[in-house]
């Protein structure tokens, strides 16, 4: 299922994660030559994907949400310690 970014973090690896607008979260990762994402290098890049689609394969399979979407993610998500940046 389609679902738009609304937002990014880092995970404890420093690995990028989309937020997705259903809950769910997706990593985002550039790691040539396997996945190539420039955009996720820079500010301005990751805010010009805001919006973008990915495939939420966790909506395809109907699991819970990675956070509440109806409350402040930094006390409403299922893993703590996120590092949250634009």
């Amino acid at each position: 299922m389609q679902q738009p970014i609304t937002g990014y973090h880092k995970d404890l690896d420093d690995h990028w994660v989309a937020e997705l607008s259903c809950g769910h979260f997706q990593h985002v990762r550039h790691d040539p030559p396997w996945s190539i994402r420039d955009w996720t290098q820079t500010s301005a890049g990751r805010q010009s994907m805001i919006g973008f689609q990915l495939n939420c394969k966790k909506c395809d399979d109907g699991l819970a949400p990675d956070c509440d979407t109806t409350a402040d993610n930094s006390t409403a998500c299922q893993f703590p310690g996120l590092n949250h940046n634009p």
